[in-house]
């Protein structure tokens, strides 16, 4: 227990984890989702659930982590042998998000090289990015090239590896991320989009757009993926939990509404200020976003600029994947950090190759109905993330006693929303939890539409 690796100081730990916050899904999914439910409207409900919800199970999941300073199966383990499978659900969404998420990276690099070597252009013709995704060797490539840049930052470890490439990138992705927002707010058109995005439409309230807000949130912060377990883990008793828990939720609220900032008054301005023009996940990023740079100033360079931000945003979220599978991997069977970093390498690899050629060659082999990317996404988001944080929220909130989580807190700083911690844990949490499984379960069968 004392050997375990340690972050050196807060600010590289803060970093870590906010970089994990930081993903795909803060990019392609929350613009999406905020034109689609009334723009400042969802923005506001988003915000609300990050401080509540958010704030909850983050602080349980960080906790446990540096409560038991083992990962996540050891965790749970630890504190009650029946509720170890808490452990082993969050090591899996890790362990199957780690290889698909890195299919999506290698397109991610893919797009970045072909814009910085002047055929960014390109990718805004329709069938471009359906093209390149059926091909059968080409993704793979840049899938294991995605594998092997994660690889070499996590082998380094917690300090030399995972801290150092956080602090480095994360100050670069909000300084992109800056410079792009800006660059979109300044285009012909695009403050209809920033007012859309900005000002709370009433009259848009709708149950779907809070279930939407709360999934979002869910998704966006790491939670119930082991992640947070994980760090935890690797926290020292001394660091003041719950200040980092807020500048965890600011690092990942604050790229979101960038996020809203550099797409939505772009594509505004793009569509004639046509909120249905936002399209969720790949297809924004990768088929309406190059239209949006194509009709720009200055289109390659800022396709480059763009893309090199996904990218930053993607590496740090699938170093802290690859992370809390490898923690898993060596608390459990004993290895060393470099065995066990390559054989998780391997296998993701090995893993995402079925996502990668079931958009082509694969496409008509369906799990039901899926094909292998999208089923892989819709069990780990849908499914076990949601059922990993309700068990989660009932054992803190239930089983444990939350006075062993809210004294872990308070070991390092006063619990100011200790009484909110309380009550969103025990009674909120398990509902709202509940309701965006039964939502994510009727949206994938097609009875609700987001």
């Amino acid at each position: 227990m004392s050997s375990r690796s340690k972050f050196s100081s807060k600010i590289g730990f803060v970093m870590a984890a906010a970089g994990s916050a930081v993903g795909l899904g803060n990019i392609w999914r929350f613009p999406y989702l905020a034109a689609k439910y009334g723009g400042g409207l969802f923005l506001l409900i988003y915000l609300i659930f990050v401080l509540t919800l958010g704030f909850t199970i983050m602080t349980a999941e960080l906790a446990i982590g540096r409560k038991t300073q083992l990962s996540p199966v050891g965790a749970y383990r630890a504190l009650n042998k029946k509720y170890s499978f808490i452990g082993v659900i969050a090591s899996l969404v890790a362990f199957l998000i780690l290889p698909y998420y890195s299919v999506i990276g290698g397109w991610v690099i893919k797009y970045f090289v072909t814009f910085i070597s002047g055929g960014g252009l390109a990718t805004a013709a329709n069938d471009y990015f359906g093209g390149y995704i059926a091909q059968p060797l080409e993704p793979i490539f840049w899938q294991c090239i995605f594998v092997l840049a994660t690889t070499f930052v996590v082998i380094k470890g917690v300090k030399n590896g995972i801290e150092k490439a956080s602090v480095i990138l994360m100050p670069i992705l909000i300084a992109l991320s800056l410079f792009v927002a800006v660059y979109s707010i300044f285009q012909p058109g695009a403050m209809a989009g920033v007012r859309y995005f900005l000002y709370p439409d009433f009259s848009n309230f709708s149950f779907q757009a809070v279930l939407a807000a709360m999934g979002q949130m869910f998704y966006s912060l790491s939670l119930a993926m082991g992640i947070m377990v994980t760090y935890g883990s690797y926290l020292s008793k001394k660091e003041d939990l719950e200040a980092s828990v807020k500048q965890i939720e600011l690092f990942d609220a604050g790229i979101a509404i960038l996020a809203g900032f550099m797409i939505i008054p772009a594509v505004f301005a793009f569509s004639g200020g046509d909120p249905a023009a936002l399209n969720k996940g790949p297809g924004l990023m990768f088929v309406t976003l190059p239209k949006v740079f194509e009709s720009m100033n200055f289109g390659n360079f800022m396709g480059g600029v763009f893309f090199l931000l996904v990218l930053f945003a993607a590496l740090t979220s699938s170093i802290s994947l690859m992370e809390a599978v490898v923690s898993t991997v060596c608390d459990q069977f004993k290895w060393n950090r470099k065995k066990g970093v390559l054989i998780v390498a391997v296998i993701a690899i090995l893993l995402g190759i079925p996502s990668s050629l079931g958009q082509g060659v694969w496409s008509s082999i369906t799990i039901f109905g899926f094909n292998f990317l999208d089923f892989f996404d819709f069990i780990t988001n849908s499914v076990l993330m949601p059922v990993g944080a309700f068990f989660t929220c009932i054992f803190v909130g239930h089983i444990l006693e939350t006075k062993i989580i809210t004294d872990e807190v308070k070991l390092s700083s006063p619990f100011k929303r200790e009484k909110l911690f309380i009550l969103m844990i025990k009674y909120i949490a398990p509902v709202c939890i509940v309701a965006i499984l039964i939502s994510s379960i009727l949206e994938a069968m097609g009875i609700i539409k987001y």
